[in-house]
């Protein structure tokens, strides 16, 4: 099959969405399918070695860094690149410019849409314009288009009903994010961010932003140093709020004990990192399924994660993780409830936690074959029966 992969986050830029799509395009190139990814560039993209890439312009989001925005419906050259691809379906991972670029792509060739749903958009817009009315215009927009696509998908139950609540009434099929279990041994140097022996590591991976629970994480921190727990908090990730939450950590006196090591592309040291800490802490309720949840887990490390959240879906407290009610004291008592039973948590979360990108590959394998035959089947019933005309003079044998 030849795949289309539409998103709007490509690296440099790192975040949940723009993972899970290199892990498809990964996972159906090694399959032998031809997949290509179809997002922003900037000057900084960087090109993996293993699957098609094709980026269109971009410029920078306002207030939205590090994200970018292109219209690629409206660039003649690119459209002209596309066109000569023959895709056989295309998945969108985002009901934005690209979306709809990807379900005009789809229109134009007779071919199957899949749209994953990954976030919680009704928030973004919010957060954005500060106008209810607005955003519901815009998330109704939202619902249009999901309900435009010939087979919708969410990673866990949780987000399911997210898009339910936003007035989505079409099917919902629940395709799960993976992990590489290659991963779980590799090592990188993680020297340059000293690291304290004896001293319990916390850690943080994704975007330095206020949506993902990272005031209230840096106030539980503050609580335990005022209770005179020694730790480190170590931030990886970039974003809007970064300077404002190192302003946040020197204010409460704990700017020497956490780090923030800005983006981390280097998948050796990020897995070390996950393995060096303790406790992953992911207070976010904005996620609808953290992969890095997934890849702590994978390196033995249980992750703390707000009660009822989306990212907390199958996590049982004290079990293969943790739980808490979101605020900084919740945080801040539950971090040292935890350690002590943290490291055989960890191998629980280790046991029951990480599915394998392969094993994920195989269902996205057969949802997408399954939709393309049925258009094929489709299209095949709908032409006209083709019919023998017999010469009323047959033509003499010679």
């Amino acid at each position: 099959m030849i795949i289309g992969q539409f998103t709007e986050s490509y690296p440099p830029t790192i975040d949940g969405v723009g993972g899970v799509v290199h892990n498809y395009c990964k996972e159906m190139t090694r399959r032998g399918h031809r997949c290509v990814f179809i997002g922003p560039n900037d000057k900084k993209a960087e090109t993996p070695l293993n699957y098609e890439v094709m980026l269109y312009r971009s410029i920078k989001m306002p207030g939205k860094m590090p994200y970018r925005v292109g219209l690629p419906q409206v660039m003649p050259d690119y459209k002209m690149l596309v066109r000569e691809i023959p895709f056989d379906l295309v998945h969108a991972h985002t009901p934005f410019m690209a979306g709809w670029y990807a379900r005009e792509v789809a229109r134009e060739r007779g071919i199957p849409l899949v749209a994953t749903f990954h976030s919680k958009y009704y928030d973004d817009i919010y957060r954005v314009t500060r106008s209810k009315f607005i955003t519901q215009r815009l998330v109704n927009n939202i619902v249009r288009f999901y309900e435009s696509c010939d087979e919708v998908w969410t990673v866990n139950e949780q987000p399911a009903k997210v898009l339910r609540e936003y007035g989505y009434r079409g099917p919902i099929v629940v395709m799960r994010n993976g992990v590489d279990d290659k991963e779980s041994e590799i090592e990188g140097d993680i020297s340059d961010l000293a690291l304290k022996d004896g001293v319990p590591q916390l850690l943080f991976v994704g975007q330095q932003d206020y949506k993902k629970g990272l005031q209230q994480l840096v106030d539980a921190c503050g609580i335990l140093h005022e209770q005179e727990m020694p730790f480190q908090l170590v931030m990886v990730g970039e974003g809007q709020d970064q300077l404002a939450l190192a302003k946040q950590a020197g204010a409460l006196g704990i700017g020497d004990q956490v780090i923030f090591t800005g983006k981390i592309a280097d998948r050796a040291r990020l897995m070390s990192l996950y393995r060096r800490a303790d406790l992953f802490v992911f207070p976010s309720l904005y996620d609808t399924a953290g992969l890095v949840v997934r890849e702590a887990a994978l390196a033995g490390t249980p992750s703390l994660m707000v009660e009822g959240s989306c990212a907390a879906e199958g996590m049982e407290d004290g079990v293969n993780g943790y739980l808490c009610d979101g605020t900084a004291e919740g945080i801040a008592q539950r971090i040292r409830e935890a350690l002590p039973t943290a490291a055989q948590v960890g191998q629980e979360a280790r046991r029951t936690i990480p599915i394998t990108w392969e094993r994920i590959g195989g269902y996205i394998e057969e949802r997408y074959r399954n939709l393309v035959e049925r258009r094929e089947a489709e299209q095949a019933a709908e032409k006209p029966e083709e019919t023998e005309e017999t010469p009323a003079e047959a033509p003499a044998e010679k």
